[in-house]
């Protein structure tokens, strides 16, 4: 993916890049592009990012083999797997799961980044946790 630069081309349709993946699920490749956009995503939305990029991948496509292009939003409780993600979730919850070592998981709200840095607070104060100690993270929403 590095000849294309999808925060680019996805802001040209009013949206922003959060992430993308590919994924194996019943025997196919799928390559799924999340996007964001302040007041939420439409239908309308994933629909021009999908024609947007569906001739560019034509001609570069991100998987060996057949594939199909999936273009959502993350969703409410979305995987934090970048600093970038944290940065973008300060203020809402997180659930943290941190490396085999320390093997723990907390609920706490992202207070904010700093560096490799991650700020969370929650009921029993405010820690901070270097990104590579975080094995995987999710927003968090309680129902």
């Amino acid at each position: 993916m590095s000849e294309i630069n999808l925060a680019e081309l996805v802001a040209q349709c009013g949206v922003n890049f959060y992430d993308a993946e590919a994924a194996n699920e019943n025997g196919r490749s799928i390559w799924r592009v999340y996007i964001t956009k302040n007041g939420g995503v439409s239908v309308d939305d994933c629909e021009a990012v999908s024609k947007l990029l569906s001739p560019i991948y034509d001609v570069m496509p991100p998987l060996g083999g057949e594939w199909i292009l999936e273009v959502s939003s993350p969703g409410m409780e979305r995987k934090l797997s970048k600093l970038d993600h944290f940065a973008k979730s300060v203020g809402e919850s997180a659930k943290v799961t941190l490396s085999d070592e320390q093997k723990s998981t907390f609920i706490a709200k992202i207070v904010g980044v700093e560096g490799e840095k991650i700020k969370f607070e929650n009921e029993e104060g405010e820690r901070e946790i270097s990104f590579g100690d975080i094995k995987k993270a999710r927003t968090y929403v309680e129902w």
